[in-house]
This record gives C-alpha cells, sequence and structure tokens, in this order.
C-alpha cells in the first residue's frame, strides 16, 4: 500500500514532474498537492537559501496535515550576477510567478554579456519533513549557458533560455522525460528518494 505524501505546492507543472520522477525511483508513494489542503496557508520563503525555503515549506505542511511532506526550491543562478536571481528566481521582476516578465528582464540585464560568459545553473533543494520533527534535504545542479532569446515551448520559468552542457537545445525544447533525467529538480529528488523510502518504511 503506498503512503500518502504531500508536495509543498500549488503548480500543478511541479506536481506532475514530481510524480514521474518519483515513479522513475520505484518509491511506492500517492503524491498529492498542497491544493488538496487549502486550509493551510502559503508560507512565507524567508530563508536565504534554496535549502532554508524548501523546509521551511516541507515542516509547515507536514505539521499542518498531520503527513510526511515534500518541498522544493529552486532557481536559475547565473554567475556574472553573482549567483543571483538565486532565491528570487520566481519574482526576479517584481511579481512572483510572472515568467514572461521575469525571462525578460534577465535577458536585458545580460543583453551585453558574450556567450562565453553566460554560464548558469539551475539549482534546486529538495527537502522532506515528517510530522514529527524529522527532516533531510538533498541537492542538484543543472549547469548550462543562456540563450539570447527564449526557445521550446516546454517547460516553465527559466527553462527557454538555459541550454545544459552538451546539449544544442535549451530545456523548454526537451521532452519532460528527458528533462527530469537531467534537470536540477530530478537529481535533487533522486537523491531524496531513499531517504524518504527510508523514513516511511
Amino acid at each position: 500500500m503506498s503512503r500518502r505524501l504531500v508536495l509543498a505546492t500549488r503548480n500543478a507543472h511541479k506536481v506532475t514532474e514530481l510524480r514521474a520522477i518519483l515513479a522513475d525511483t520505484g518509491l511506492d508513494v500517492d503524491l498529492v498537492g498542497a491544493d488538496a489542503f487549502p486550509h493551510i496557508p502559503d508560507v512565507k520563503e524567508t530563508g536565504v537559501t534554496f535549502a532554508e525555503n524548501a523546509l521551511l515549506k516541507a515542516r509547515a505542511l507536514a505539521e499542518g496535515t498531520g503527513l510526511p511532506a515534500v518541498a522544493d526550491d529552486s532557481g536559475l543562478c547565473v554567475d556574472v550576477l553573482g549567483g543571483a536571481p538565486g532565491i528570487f528566481s520566481a519574482r526576479w521582476a517584481g511579481r512572483h510567478g510572472d515568467d514572461t516578465a521575469n525571462l525578460d528582464l534577465l535577458l536585458a540585464q545580460l543583453s551585453d554579456i558574450d556567450t562565453p560568459h553566460r554560464a548558469a545553473h539551475f539549482a534546486c533543494a529538495a527537502a522532506l519533513a515528517l510530522p514529527d520533527g524529522t527532516t533531510r534535504v538533498a541537492e542538484g545542479r543543472l549547469p548550462g549557458t543562456l540563450r539570447f532569446t527564449p526557445t521550446g515551448t516546454g517547460g516553465f520559468g527559466y527553462d527557454p533560455v538555459l541550454q545544459p552542457d552538451g546539449e544544442t537545445r535549451t530545456c523548454a525544447e526537451l521532452t519532460p522525460t528527458e528533462k527530469n533525467a537531467i534537470s536540477h529538480r530530478g537529481r535533487a529528488f533522486r537523491a531524496l528518494a531513499p531517504m524518504v523510502a527510508e523514513l516511511l518504511r
């Protein structure tokens, strides 16, 4: 019998992506999004690292639902910007979750930067929290180079501008299966999966 595991997001893309990633690890869990618990308020991401924010969200959901919870915090880190947007990736242009505005602002900021200096990586921290206070964190990265213009219609966020190292396509041009195999989120959750399996046993 599978155990219920709550995912601390109301982003349907993320729930779908994580179902696929966790299914590939052989982890037998029934993953539900935070939408299933509308009475639990969203958590303010007050941490200064991806790991701190992921833990804040996972702990709040585990306490609020009485179920094991997983959360992630992820973003784009651009070398020439000193690691920014980083934890501010989802609200880089000011309003949370406006992918188009965030992309436009980032590309404008980098418009004079030549290809050799456009190195960046997606980073993700995945956290598990149990109602008893037990926590675990795993991290993953996807290094690449930023394109000058968005390409591809898949994925979300900054996917249309990051071309992973060794690839000729952007993340938004990869199939969901291809992306999950190499993505920062895929790497973080695959690293977390054995910890989830051990703690839910």
